[in-house]
């Protein structure tokens, strides 16, 4: 199954916070899945490769907002949520890859679920950290994350 980008909508703050995730998402293959008691690992049972490539995100995304000293604890908050998003999704990838051989058909389906369960889960736990990160901004550097959101999701939904 595929993942279709949903519908373009007006860019607010809500939008940014899925964009943001979905780049997180990325990391990981969305087409992976575990038992309900897999999917909520710590952030700290990410794989190396995926802890790296999070950070690498986080601290990519804090360079081009231009997150100012003031904004940090905001920041800080919104990158907690990303490594623990991007934790389920790794753990969610690392048990799909250790049960690809043996689950059925139905059992694909239900693993594809709790995928998507856990992407709307992140997107709900991402979303009011964004927020409070992106009303702290000023104008300019609202324009600036509208642009780059806008750019990077447009980006991600060209390549689902």
């Amino acid at each position: 199954m595929r993942l279709v980008a949903p519908p373009s909508k007006p860019r607010t703050a809500p939008a940014l916070a899925i964009a943001v995730f979905l780049a997180i998402t990325a990391l990981a293959n969305p087409a992976s899945a575990a038992s309900p008691a897999q999917t909520q690992a710590p952030a700290s049972a990410m794989t190396v490769a995926t802890h790296d490539r999070i950070d690498t995100r986080i601290n990519n995304l804090h360079a081009r907002l231009q997150i100012t000293a003031a904004q940090e604890e905001l920041w800080h908050k919104v990158a907690q949520v990303m490594r623990d998003n991007a934790g389920t999704m790794d753990s969610l990838r690392q048990a799909r890859t250790s049960h690809a051989n043996s689950m059925s058909a139905v059992d694909d389906l239900k693993s594809y679920g709790q995928v998507a369960d856990a992407h709307a889960d992140g997107i709900r736990k991402l979303t009011p950290a964004f927020q409070a990160l992106y009303e702290s901004m000023p104008d300019a550097q609202k324009k600036n994350a509208d642009l780059i959101f806008r750019t990077d999701h447009h980006h991600s939904a060209k390549k689902g």
